[in-house]
């Protein structure tokens, strides 16, 4: 089988090397060429735990090339899977321009026959009123009679991608029942994972949007029960972990808020949607709006805490928006540097996976502790280089606060060294045992 994967992203590389694993010959199409000369050369463009392996061998294998002929490579393609980013608009609507473009490009090249697949996470509808018509007028062929069209959202995860590929079960749903259930076939034959046939391409795009607005909904639930052992003098991270032993909760983690191009972007998608069919989405909204204000919510607090932050050298640990991946998309760094400047701080930024030149460019100062002179340190994202400091040092050092964002550190060691702890969702009188 001939499989093309249109966006040769963090995402849509490794799927096309799973689905060249299976034994198909797979074509990874993307705009930009420096990532289809690295492919192509054997090696890979990001760094994603066992992407070198992968297409080092599927490239020697004669199994995975890459191109920037989209058009081209859809002609001979029995299967075509669309995956490239869908933003917001600055209305917070999605934009369909980048999946429009790629559709537009498939859609000249593709035969009658051929598997098209979208996993761009788009609104409800999107698939069936926005982009397969596209594909239809650049292509003359109707979806359902000339071809298949199906839509399975991507329900993985960076540093994770090849392990959730194999095992998490991947939801399809059709323009029809016979592009569902070929949807279906493909996925199981080249992936390996469980299949779940939801019937609609409706259905199958609101199965990852309402999984984002859960997981949404929950984080911002985290933060307010957080913000209020705060001012109670609890330990919200005791209190959750004794919660969640009854089998019936599941509270997430509280921090400096929400970032990624995923949860801070798709809620909107049925938000907006929701408002316009007369069918508010009060609790998806007011999630957003709680996981936006945290940033804000935890500058006031260091502010209130310890000091007026005017001239204050606060320094942020954490540009990237997971711990040890390299992508600050909606990194709450932005808005919580933001917000420490609005109070007068000098913010500066540290990140073991971005040079100097990276951090300026993300508009930060670099800088480092122990190198450069500092008054607080904030823990913005919970590297595996930022778990284990030597506070003694950093008070030394001339460091006065913390603020721990990810619950990372024991506070009664911050303390010992002669510092002041905060930490999210752990109040003033907690002992920190």
């Amino acid at each position: 089988m001939n499989v093309i994967v249109v966006g040769a992203g963090r995402m849509g590389l490794p799927l096309a090397c799973a689905i060249a694993e299976s034994g198909a010959r797979v074509t990874a199409c993307d705009v930009n060429p420096a990532i289809v000369d690295a492919i192509n050369a054997g090696t890979s463009p990001y760094d994603e735990p066992g992407l070198d392996e992968h297409i080092a061998r599927n490239h020697a294998a004669g199994r995975l090339v890459a191109t920037t002929d989209t058009t081209g490579a859809a002609r001979d393609a029995d299967a075509i899977i669309i995956i490239v980013p869908a933003h917001l608009t600055p209305e917070r609507d999605i934009d369909y321009g980048i999946l429009c473009a790629a559709s537009e490009a498939v859609g000249k090249g593709i035969k009658k026959g051929a598997l098209l697949s979208y996993e761009t996470t788009v609104a409800v509808g999107g698939t069936r009123r926005v982009l397969i018509p596209v594909v239809e007028r650049a292509s003359g062929l109707c979806a359902g009679r000339d071809f298949f069209a199906c839509f399975s959202p991507e329900r993985v995860k960076a540093r994770f991608v090849f392990e959730k590929l194999r095992e998490t079960p991947k939801v399809v749903g059709g323009c029809d029942a016979a592009s569902a259930e070929a949807g279906a076939a493909f996925y199981a034959r080249h992936l390996g994972a469980r299949v779940i046939n939801v019937g609609t391409l409706e259905a199958a795009e609101l199965v990852k949007l309402s999984g984002m607005i859960y997981r949404d909904v929950n984080i911002a639930l985290a933060n307010e029960l957080a913000a209020y052992c705060e001012a109670v003098g609890e330990d919200y991270w005791r209190i959750a972990e004794a919660s969640n032993d009854d089998d019936e909760t599941h509270l997430l983690f509280p921090g400096i808020g929400v970032g990624g191009h995923c949860t801070p972007v798709y809620p909107y998608f049925i938000i907006r949607d929701g408002a316009r069919r007369g069918v508010m989405q009060h609790l998806a909204a007011s999630a957003r709006a709680i996981n936006d204000a945290q940033p804000e919510r935890n500058a006031e607090r260091l502010a209130r805490a310890w000091a007026p932050l005017d001239g204050k050298r606060a320094h942020i640990l954490g540009l990237s928006f997971r711990p040890d991946v390299k992508v600050d998309i909606f990194s709450t760094a932005y808005p919580l540097g933001a917000a420490l400047r609005a109070r007068g701080a000098q913010v500066t930024l540290e990140d073991p996976w971005y040079s100097d030149e990276e951090i300026c460019a993300a508009g930060f100062a670099p800088a480092c502790v122990g190198r450069d002179p500092l008054d607080a340190v904030i823990l913005n994202t919970a590297h595996s280089a930022f778990r284990r400091p030597d506070f003694s040092q950093w008070r030394t050092a001339g460091i006065e606060a913390v603020l721990d964002g990810r619950n990372c550190w024991e506070r009664e060691a911050v303390e010992q060294a002669g510092l002041i702890y905060l930490g999210v969702g752990r109040g003033a009188a907690d002992s920190g045992k």
